[in-house]
């Protein structure tokens, strides 16, 4: 079992956020880590009852904010809709995912965890106007 180092950037390098996430398979593919990740942060939400949750993607109904997106309090997410929607952002380009200094091309590319624990989110930011 391995552990990676999650770590949620902005497009200019800036750290949003870090945190270990252990008992990870050696090998698994992009997507099955996109869809981990995302399981493991909204359970953290859901378990923490925060009014901002801090995640990959916007929830449904959610305000943006600089400190997550807001959502009612006492919202329970769905991990699997969080998930599903940070799989089809990744296809839209709203974050790349770098595997040491490897940028995933695609969600079916097996990730060897072993090699490269350490893993950024890049989110990125649409252009206004165009």
């Amino acid at each position: 079992m391995a552990t990676v180092m999650i770590r949620d950037e902005t497009a200019t390098g800036r750290a949003i956020d870090r945190w270990p996430l252990a008992g990870m398979p050696e090998r698994m593919s992009a997507r099955e880590l996109v869809r981990l990740r995302v399981r493991e942060e909204v359970a953290r939400f859901n378990a923490s009852q925060a009014e901002h949750f801090r995640g990959l993607v916007q929830p449904t109904d959610a305000e943006a904010t600089l400190n997550g997106y807001r959502t009612a309090r006492g919202r329970r997410l769905d991990w699997e809709r969080q998930a599903d929607a940070a799989c089809a952002a990744f296809a839209r380009n709203g974050f790349v995912l770098l595997v040491g200094d490897h940028q995933v091309e695609d969600l079916d590319e097996e990730i060897d965890l072993r090699s490269d624990p350490e893993l950024a989110f890049v989110r990125l930011v649409p252009l206004v106007g165009g």
